[in-house]
């Protein structure tokens, strides 16, 4: 077996290519395994720019993934790109496209005016057997020992070509594996919830029906006979009360599954990008330096972040939500949900006798020991935040 050449730049040759393989391989979610994918090739290349789309079904790409462009800068292009030109060439043939130029390509047809100017370009797609999962991009080979950038006339090379073909190969299994972990993770929320339905069914189904058909024995007594109508009423109030004690035992006895095997922060990772995927409205998940928390308080945080997503993607119109989970300086944690929506007046919605699960947020927060803390302006969007102290 001969080894790929390699550039002398290429951070240690194949020691670099390993590097870039492990880093794929340690991590499990789609989006992070196509950062990597990118930021691997970019370095590895030696390039300014590198992306990876994942096309849709509808002639865009449903992912779109950069390295070597600020987050402002990525804000300022605009709408993701359209599969066509260059781009669709990718996903629509096996061999890799390397151009001196891209600019000078037929098929080239510009690009938004905050795109930084590119030159040199090596382009493959990401296949596994027949199925195209997307498409590596690089632009400007850096010139060693110069600034590189645009027309710095340093170009991709034949070993970069196998460089990048080699790393497309495994790319396409580290992505095969991560979305069949997602596609997993899903089944297993499905399972959750059918189980869950189940319980309650099960728990509460036939106090209702003894409660609906007591209140319909009342509502015949009520005139001729009102003091078995009152009797039959006081059977309905107890039979409502039973069938919450039993609901709310069913609930509480039910701790998400995932809880216990992947621990808050990967379980509610996977619900973000769960509903990242089911809805228009960008939604984001980031972290820092949280520890395990007492079992209580993960559930008690998981729930309000679930119930935080669900008002925020139904209510606010916001086109993005972003969750946040960071550590006390006491070694508890603080979760944020947010977003930049219509917003409302927390003071009308309880005037209102609507509360948008805020009594039930608090309920838990306080239920183990932390607090809850609603920040909301009609237009100005809205902050759910709870904190926990440390276990």
């Amino acid at each position: 077996m001969t080894a790929t050449p390699v550039h002398g730049g290429h951070r240690g040759g194949l020691a670099a290519v390993s590097t870039a393989l492990l880093a794929m391989s340690r991590t499990l979610e789609v989006r992070d395994v196509l950062r990597t994918i990118v930021a691997s090739a970019r370095e590895l290349l030696d390039a300014e720019y590198a992306a990876l789309g994942v096309p849709d079904d509808h002639g865009g790409f449903a992912q779109f993934v950069v390295d070597g462009i600020s987050e402002e800068q990525w804000r300022r292009i605009g709408p993701l790109p359209r599969q066509h030109g260059i781009l669709a060439a990718m996903l629509h043939q096996d061999a890799p496209e390397r151009l001196a130029d891209v600019r000078r390509d037929p098929r080239f047809g510009g690009w938004p005016s905050a795109h930084p100017d590119m030159s040199d370009f090596l382009g493959l797609p990401i296949r596994d057997g027949e199925e195209t999962l997307g498409a590596l991009f690089l632009a400007n080979k850096r010139a060693h020992g110069k600034g590189g950038g645009a027309g710095s006339g340093a170009g991709f090379t034949d070993a970069d070509e196998e460089l990048l073909s080699l790393l497309a190969q495994h790319a396409a299994i580290a992505l095969t594996n991560a979305r069949l972990y997602e596609r997993s993770r899903e089944l297993t929320i499905a399972e959750e919830r059918s189980r869950l339905a189940h319980e309650l069914h099960d728990a509460v189904s036939q106090k209702l029906f003894s409660l609906r058909l007591t209140a319909q024995a009342a509502a015949a007594l009520v005139d001729r006979d009102p003091a078995r109508a009152k009797g039959e009423l006081q059977q309905v109030a107890a039979l409502a009360a039973e069938a919450a004690d039993e609901l709310r035992a069913a609930v509480t006895e039910l701790r998400p599954a995932a809880l216990d095997e992947d621990g808050l922060v990967a379980t509610l990772r996977t619900h973000v990008q769960v509903l990242d995927r089911a809805h228009a409205a960008r939604v984001t998940f980031s972290c820092d330096g949280v520890r395990a928390l007492p079992a209580t308080q993960e559930e008690a945080l998981l729930r309000v972040a679930q119930e935080a997503l669900h008002n925020a993607l139904r209510h606010s119109g916001a086109d993005r939500v972003a969750v946040t989970l960071s550590r006390t300086a006491s070694g508890g944690a603080v979760l944020e949900v947010s977003d930049p929506g219509r917003g409302f007046d927390p003071r009308t919605v309880r005037s209102a006798g609507r509360h948008l699960g805020l009594v039930s947020m608090r309920d838990r927060a306080s239920g183990v020991g932390g607090r809850l803390t609603v920040h909301a302006e009609p237009g100005q969007g809205t902050t759910i935040e709870m904190e926990v102290p440390g276990g």
